[in-house]
């Protein structure tokens, strides 16, 4: 049994070998590169990346903004970071608690991390079911990867490393605690989970639509130049806004013209895509995972209105 078990670990290791991200920096603006993720769900195809990472080179050191779905990411991306500059990681900040954001932190055990009060709560109480859920998707892209929740509080305002003046601001539409980070040098807009685009948006922990409405428009205004959003290709037009905000009112419709109507859940989900929201990536996934999120909220409120 024991000569087995050495033969199937010795036939397991080159699969093993072959988990490589292959993460390729593209510059975004001066001094700023992006990791830019599949469009896809977790699979083991990916590893869990379908997320959009990214970093800053200052004076004072990189900063780094999210570490990504697992341990393997995380050391992947600082490799990446080594092909641009040999200047060290000087901070982490985590946009939000969601695994492919959050789960790379190991990697950077050695740099100060930063995320908002909610971030780290949410981390602490989620993060081990979060990364378990990840691992079975993903696999062994997950091996060796736990939870490290952030040391540093982030707090809104301005945060400066060398020429770079980083104005952190915090928002709640997605998941309860989002950061944005806006470089007020290069007008580069890292949003988060935010902001999605070309990719159907993901609800689970989304305080409701309208608030999330209300971050976007703030954001919106902000003087950027670039747009980093979590999830989608990076884009230097508006384009990612207007996808969103009419994708958030055609779903906030929806859900409160069904329950006004009394549909079931299930027919709520036989509720065709928009063919505007056609090249939106996981359109009808979403919109399944969505309806089950957030339609109780909705059939709730209509039957306090007819109470009323």
């Amino acid at each position: 049994m024991r000569a087995l078990l050495c033969l199937l670990s010795l036939v397991s290791l080159p699969s093993l070998a072959e988990l490589d991200y292959h993460l390729q920096p593209r510059q975004v603006a001066a001094d700023t590169w992006v990791l830019e993720g599949s469009t896809e769900n977790f699979s083991r195809d990916n590893g869990g990346n379908i997320v959009n990472t990214g970093f800053i080179v200052s004076e004072d050191g990189v900063v780094v903004i999210d570490s990504g779905p697992s341990l393997r990411y995380g050391q992947a991306l600082r490799q990446a970071i080594a092909t641009v500059t040999d200047k060290p990681v000087v901070q982490v900040l985590i946009t939000h608690h969601h695994p492919d954001h959050a789960l790379g932190n190991q990697a950077f055990a050695d740099v100060p991390i930063a995320a908002l009060p909610g971030t780290r709560e949410q981390l602490a109480r989620e993060g081990d079911a979060l990364a378990e859920n990840l691992y079975r998707m993903v696999g062994d892209w997950m091996r060796g990867t736990q939870v490290r929740l952030p040391e540093q509080t982030a707090q809104a305002g301005l945060k400066t490393f060398g020429s770079h003046p980083l104005r952190l601001l915090a928002f709640s539409g997605h998941s309860g605690a989002d950061l944005a980070v806006l470089d007020e040098k290069s007008g580069v807009l890292f949003a988060g989970d935010l902001l999605f685009y070309q990719r159907a948006l993901t609800t689970p922990h989304s305080p409701g639509l309208a608030q999330w409405v209300d971050d976007l428009q703030q954001l919106q205004a902000l003087p950027w130049k670039v747009l980093v959003p979590g999830h989608g290709p990076v884009s230097s037009d508006r384009a990612p806004f207007d996808q969103m905000v009419d994708y958030l009112g055609w779903l906030d419709d929806l859900l409160r013209d069904s329950a006004a109507n009394g549909l079931d859940m299930n027919e709520v989900i036989a509720t065709p895509i928009p063919e505007r929201f056609a090249a939106v990536n996981l359109s009808k996934y979403e919109l399944i995972r969505s309806v089950t999120h957030l339609y109780p909220r909705y059939e709730q409120a209509a039957m306090a209105r007819v109470e009323q």
